[in-house]
C-alpha cells in the first residue's frame, strides 16, 4: 500500500492528488481498492516514486546491510529485490493487500532473505517493540492521506513505526510531502526524531540548462530551526519527492538535522 500525491493539507484528508488520482475517486487507504488492483495488474511489477538505484546512495548511508529492514507498503515493487542484491540480509515486506502479499511469497520462495506478511500499517502487533534497525515507506503515508480520518490514520502508522524501531534505528520516509506537511504527522506522542532531508525529482525529470539548482541531489537541504524549508525555497521540479532521514531519539520533540 504505497502511492498517492499529497503537497498540501488541511482538516481531515489529503485532497490534492494528481488528475488520474481524481477522476478514480478511490480510497488508496482501502485493502479492497488494492486487492482489485492487484489482481487486474497480474502481479507486475511497479516500483511507485522511485527505484532503487536512485535511493541507493541515502540507503548505503544511513542502513547497514546486516539490518533488520522493514518495507511498508511493498506492493509488487522491486525494491526488496534489489536492496538483497545490493547485499541487504534481512527484509520483512508488508502490505496491506493479501492478494500482492501471495503474489510476492510465491515469486520469491527461494530467497531467504525477503519474507512476506499480509498486515495494517497501523497495527503492527505481531511485531515486538524494538525488533528492527530500519523501517522504509515510499509511499504509504501519502496513501493513508487520502482515505477517510487520514491524520488518526498517520498518527497510528507513525506510532507504530517509532514502536518497532530499535534505539538510533533509522526511518526512511519517501513522499510528496514537504515539511509543512509532514513534520505535525511526524510529531507524535512518544516519539523523537532527528530528521535529515533529501529532495530528488521525479524520475525523467529534466533540469533545465543554466539552471541554478543544487549541484547533487545527494546534498541533505536546509531546514530551519522549526524543522521547514527556507523561506523561498522551491524545488525546481514541482513533483518533487522528499526524503526524510528519521533516527528515533529518546522521547521529546522533533529535532531536525540542519
Amino acid at each position: 500500500m504505497e502511492r498517492a500525491r499529497n503537497n498540501r493539507e488541511e482538516g481531515e484528508e489529503d485532497t490534492t492528488m494528481n488528475a488520474q488520482q481524481r477522476g478514480g475517486g478511490c480510497n488508496y487507504g482501502d485493502a479492497l481498492y488494492w486487492d482489485a488492483r492487484y489482481l487486474e495488474e497480474g502481479g507486475a511489477a511497479f516500483d511507485w516514486y522511485q527505484r532503487y538505484a536512485a535511493l541507493r546512495p541515502f540507503v548505503r548511508k544511513f542502513v547497514p546491510t546486516s539490518s533488520r529492514v522493514l518495507m511498508v507498503g511493498c506492493g509488487s515493487a522491486l525494491m526488496s529485490e534489489d536492496m538483497v542484491k545490493d547485499g541487504y540480509v534481512e527484509i520483512m515486506n508488508i502490505d496491506v493487500s493479501s492478494i500482492v502479499i501471495e503474489m510476492m511469497r510465491r515469486k520469491y520462495v527461494s530467497v531467504r532473505q525477503l519474507k512476506y506478511m499480509q498486515m495494517d500499517v497501523r497495527d503492527m502487533s505481531f511485531f515486538s517493540d524494538e525488533s528492527f534497525d530500519c523501517v522504509i515507506d515510499k509511499g504509504t503515508l501519502d496513501s493513508l492521506m487520502c482515505g477517510p480520518d487520514a491524520p488518526l490514520s498517520a498518527a497510528q502508522m507513525i506510532q507504530e513505526v517509532n514502536r518497532l524501531l530499535k534505539p538510533d534505528g533509522i526511518f526512511i520516509l519517501i513522499t510528496y510531502g514537504d515539511p509543512s506537511v509532514r513534520f505535525h504527522h511526524m510529531n507524535q506522542e512518544g516519539c523523537c526524531w532527528k530528521i535529515i532531508l533529501y529532495i530528488i525529482p521525479r524520475p525523467g525529470f529534466q533540469v533545465r540548462p543554466g539552471s541554478s539548482s543544487r549541484k547533487s541531489f545527494t546534498e541533505p537541504v536546509p531546514l530551519t530551526e522549526k524543522g521547514q524549508l527556507a523561506a523561498g525555497f522551491v524545488p525546481e521540479d514541482p513533483d518533487s519527492h522528499y526524503i526524510y532521514i528519521c533516527k528515533k531519539l529518546p522521547h521529546g520533540l522533533i529535532q531536525p538535522l540542519v
